[in-house]
């Protein structure tokens, strides 16, 4: 029988249905506290990783390509110069052309491009350290992020939507990085450039109409992209519950096939990609918009211009390499500020999609180590629970004055009814959650003043529901010490009782476990997740419901094994079989979140109270089991 459910869930998996079902209602899978950044508070957040200040190289990496940048956009904007006084230099009549060109126009004309295209490629190959580099720190920053939040937050958050969210947000880092230095800037610094060379060479008309058609087009881009952002949101929003759908949907598999829900599973996952169509659908129209919009005011700007040039040309004031000159340099703008519309719209994107990982970064840890918390000490490995009390929610309190003490190398067992609190324990001392009031003491020291860190390596568990990672049954072992060698992990599985069963699989420890550990029975698992605790060696052990969800032969086989991982050990076994305790030392019953009765299994069989029932209850239970 499984467990009886302490605090508002019995486990992990039961909060997982409850969460499965709850999104079904119609939730949202991954809602944020917090505000929507801007634009300006998600650039500010990047820029630190863009320039770290513990990476010289970074920093170095970043100024060259910008010099980079600079060099090649000059050389850029003096082609067209060159480019003219070649024009001009071919009409003189009666005199032949090929003579008449110098040919330092010509040379200056080709070094020029190559300048230009030069250091415009090695500005990219430069910036391209720097652009993975930033990407891979937020994506570092980001996954350690997540193992630093709460239990409650992760039990609570769907994983289809937050992969999602972190796979968007570092893709967008890379966008936004590229299109800023490759596009934005760029585009910036020519026209500026071109703006003032068009002011002194032909005045100050054709910079104002040249400005105003720019202007007017980064106003038009930038009103209507921003307008477009919702539409984007609604495509993550939607996007992440379709992923969440499925994911939450292909990791209970047998749940659904039990109970012939796939068809059901198929429509909730279908609705959730028929709103991202509409807002797909929506995004594209609005986007053909845009680009007539733009279109039209390119064609508008570079219309005026060229009247103006032809005018001058006419009236005797202009050459034609002066008109050539004019021509070139806005087609050579236009080109780039054409690009700068989709640039943009990229890197509102890449923003938008950044934003949700930020606010991911921003959010604080519900349990947090003290500035300057010291390691753990463990000397003998004695636990005291000390008039603990704790709630999932302040207006229910689950633990009321909870008081007990596990001397080193002694072990306790805990059991009671459904709800009484019993795997309340096993959170609060590996500090899943704070306590409310109280203290736990490790060896008298307050595990609220150590770090999480040694806390967790003294401590070891066996749980009911073992999750295995989808690899070898090698690497499942040797994640209780990594770095173990072979003959340490065959150790562990031989006082586990699992070495004999992996020498008879075909590819022995390197067989894979499937997702989840589902091509091993509840036995093996078990078996396995043993092995483990034993590899890491704790001083302090918890059994929870270690046997709960096995027949009672393989019960007892996984028992002996259990015997010989807490022999000489601290530990702690919250039981719901009351035959897997009676050896302990001491044995305390809850109900409601209290000490109702403690003692051996002797004493509280003689007190003939709450453990005397269960005990007959179980006993009932097992000979009609037998009698079947």
């Amino acid at each position: 029988m499984a467990a009886p459910p302490t605090g508002p869930f019995e486990n992990e998996q039961q909060r997982a249905t409850f969460g499965s079902m709850r999104r079904t209602t119609g939730a949202k899978p991954l809602t944020l506290p917090g505000a929507q950044h801007t634009t300006l508070q998600t650039l500010a957040a990047l820029l630190p990783y863009l320039w770290p200040k513990d990476d010289i190289g970074a920093r170095v990496r970043a100024s060259l390509a910008g010099l980079f940048l600079v060099i090649s956009k000059v050389a850029n904007v003096c082609v067209p110069l060159v480019y003219a006084a070649a024009v001009d230099a071919l009409l003189p009549n009666g005199v032949n052309p090929i003579i008449a060109v110098p040919a330092a126009l010509i040379i200056g004309y080709g070094l020029l491009r190559v300048t230009a295209s030069g250091f415009g490629e090695m500005r990219d190959a430069i910036f391209a350290a720097v652009q993975q580099r930033t990407v891979r720190r937020i994506a570092l920053q980001t996954f350690q992020h997540m193992h630093k939040l709460s239990l409650r937050f992760h039990l609570d958050r769907a994983t289809g939507g937050l992969s999602r969210a972190i796979e968007r947000g570092t893709t967008g880092v890379e966008a936004v990085l590229r299109m800023m230095v490759f596009s934005v800037v760029p585009t910036l610094l020519e026209v500026v450039m071109v703006t003032v060379i068009l002011w002194n060479i032909f005045g100050w008309e054709f910079s104002a109409v040249t400005l105003v058609a720019v202007g007017l087009y980064l106003f038009f881009t930038f009103i209507f992209t921003n307008w477009r952002v919702r539409i984007r949101r609604t495509m993550n929003e939607t996007d992440s519950d379709a992923q969440s759908k499925a994911v939450d949907s292909l990791l209970n598999y047998e749940t659904v096939k039990y109970f012939g829900n796939a068809q059901h599973e198929a429509h909730r996952f279908d609705q959730a990609w028929a709103r991202y169509e509409r807002a797909a659908v929506k995004s594209q129209v609005t986007l053909n918009l845009l680009n007539l919009g733009q279109a039209s005011i390119i064609a508008f700007g570079l219309a005026v211009v060229m009247m103006m040039a032809a005018q001058g040309v006419e009236a005797g004031t202009m050459t034609v390499g002066r008109f050539v000159l004019v021509n070139t340099y806005l087609m050579q703008l236009y080109q780039p500020l054409n690009m700068l519309g989709t640039v943009y719209r990229e890197i509102k994107q890449g923003l938008t999609d950044m934003e949700q990982m930020f606010r991911l970064l921003a959010l604080s840890q519900e349990v947090a180590d003290k500035p300057g918390a010291p390691v753990l000490q463990i000397d003998a490995g004695e636990v005291v629970f000390d008039d603990v009390r704790f709630g999932y929610q302040p207006e229910r309190t689950i633990l009321k004055g909870l008081s007990f003490r596990v001397p080193a190398g002694r072990s306790l067992a805990i059991v009671g009814p459904t709800g009484a609190g019993k795997s309340t324990i096993n959170r609060l001392l590996f500090r899943f959650y704070d306590v409310s009031s109280g203290a736990i003491r490790i060896d008298g020291q307050d595990i609220r003043d150590v770090t999480q860190d040694s806390l967790r390596a003294a401590i070891g568990v066996v749980p009911q529901d073992t999750v295995l990672f989808n690899d070898t049954i090698g690497y499942n072992i040797a994640y209780g010490r990594t770095g173990a060698t072979q003959d340490q992990i065959e150790h562990a599985a031989r006082l586990a009782q699992v070495h004999d069963f992996v020498l008879r699989l075909p590819d022995g420890y390197n067989t894979r476990v499937g997702e989840r550990g589902l091509k091993l029975s509840g036995g093996e698992k078990q078996r396995v997740a043993i092995a483990r605790t034993i590899l890491k060696d704790p001083r302090i052990l918890i059994l929870d419901e270690a046997t709960s969800a096995l027949d009672t032969g393989t019960e007892q086989e996984i028992q002996s094994a259990l015997r010989a991982v807490s022999a000489n050990r601290t530990t702690i076994t919250i039981a719901h079989r009351l035959s897997t305790v009676v050896d302990a030392d001491q044995i305390i019953v809850l109900d409601q979140g209290e000490v109702v009765e403690r003692g051996t299994h002797a004493e509280l069989l003689a007190q003939d109270g709450v453990y005397a029932r269960m005990w007959a209850m179980q006993a009932e239970q097992q000979e009609k089991l037998a009698a079947d």
